[in-house]
């Protein structure tokens, strides 16, 4: 089993990439696989509705968001973390989100983010975190992917990785997170084997308030 764990700061090396990397420790030491992605220090744009997705199959944009998608796809869960900026998650990952969300399973294309377990990961340097850690978990909640908590919401503080390293509760919550993660996965592979199958996927239809 293995977990993709995002970074969205521009910083490869800062506060988040410190919180996400005790996830990963504590990932690994319950027997999962766990590997970083940055996204780099490039702007990563948003969505712009022009729905080539969907005849593409993958976003017209042929950056990162399309460079992480087949890593996607070899994953058993998530984790998406990113700095606080103007109390909310910083732009480039609600840009890659928005984007990769949006394109996936379009064009006849693999699904490849339902049913995988996610949680998200905010730091910053004093506020604004709860707000940010809301920005990303409304990601998971429509694509059907159990959101993984913690013993606190997933925060840690410090405005560099060494001031991150002081937060002792904030890295004792990823470390929970980490177990937590890791628990989820080895009860949905448990269920697999047991001949628990996802739940079946109703056709719905969509409805717009003004018609």
């Amino acid at each position: 089993m293995k977990v993709m764990l995002v970074n969205g700061s521009p910083h490869k090396s800062g506060s988040t990439n410190r919180a996400l990397e005790e996830v990963a420790r504590t990932l690994e030491a319950e027997g999962i696989e766990a590997e970083i992605f940055w996204i780099g220090r490039k702007p990563v744009g948003g969505c712009v509705a022009c729905e080539a997705c969907s005849r593409l199959g993958r976003c017209a944009f042929d950056d990162v968001v399309n460079e992480f998608r087949p890593l996607a796809a070899e994953a058993d869960g998530f984790v998406f973390g990113a700095p606080v900026h103007y109390a909310h998650a910083a732009a480039s990952l609600l840009g890659f989100m928005d984007r990769l969300f949006y394109a996936n399973g379009r064009a006849g294309t693999e699904d490849v983010l339902a049913y995988k377990p996610a949680a998200a990961v905010a730091s910053a340097r004093r506020a604004g975190t709860t707000s940010a850690f809301d920005d990303i978990n409304k990601f998971f909640t429509i694509k059907e992917m159990p959101v993984v908590s913690s013993r606190y919401w997933n925060n840690v503080h410090g405005n560099v990785a060494e001031e991150t390293e002081q937060d002792a509760e904030g890295l004792w919550t990823m470390r929970q997170l980490g177990r937590n993660m890791a628990w989820l996965l080895k009860c949905i592979e448990a269920g697999r084997a047991a001949g628990i199958a996802a739940p079946a996927r109703e056709a719905g239809q969509a409805t717009n308030f003004i018609r």
